[in-house]
């Protein structure tokens, strides 16, 4: 039988996106429940009942994230009556992924992909794969030919394009270098 978890409640939600915020700024490597339930205006447990444990809210935060990552692909697409193509999408995303105000956002993702690499048994397990698979969805849908073993190469290629480029941002700070070499490589 399976179960679900039940709706949230407001004060879940607001907690939260909270957490959220504070996780932007700090990020969750270090996360401890004390200095976050004070910043959030909680206590560590009260975020314990509502998210079960520490790794539970971790759960619930990344899930938050991959949310806005989900919400992203779903605004590219759907500006277009048609599909504009892989480059055109990849040019898109990387305007978004590139924008100042989306470091903090970036920088999260980062974080918790390499969390998923290295402890793929904890709060962080499969966010890794299933942020690869939905990139590569959205790519294939916007993608000619989709079906083909040289289509799914290059929206691989494209994919490392992107998340190459994110690194090096978020390492360096030089949008335009990066940019530059960004647009060189999917214009190909």
């Amino acid at each position: 039988m399976t179960t679900t978890k039940p709706t949230p409640s407001a004060r879940e939600t607001e907690l939260l996106e909270r957490a959220y915020a504070y996780s932007l700024t700090h990020g969750l490597a270090d996360l401890s429940l004390r200095p976050l339930a004070t910043a959030i205006g909680s206590s560590p447990r009260v975020l314990l009942f509502l998210f079960g444990s520490k790794d539970g809210l971790i759960r619930a935060l990344l899930a938050r994230a991959r949310s806005d990552e989900l919400e992203l692909l779903h605004q590219i697409t759907s500006q277009y009556s048609e599909p504009p193509g892989l480059d055109v999408v990849a040019r898109e995303l990387w305007t978004w992924l590139a924008a100042e105000e989306r470091r903090p956002l970036m920088k999260l993702w980062v974080e918790a992909y390499g969390r998923s690499l290295v402890s793929p048994d904890g709060p962080w397990s499969d966010f890794a794969r299933s942020t690869v698979e939905d990139w590569l969805a959205l790519f294939k849908s916007v993608q000619p030919g989709k079906d083909s073993k040289a289509a799914q190469a290059r929206r691989t290629e494209v994919l490392a394009v992107l998340r190459g480029g994110l690194l090096d941002l978020l390492a360096t700070g030089d949008t335009t270098r990066v940019t530059a070499a960004v647009i060189a490589q999917l214009g190909r």
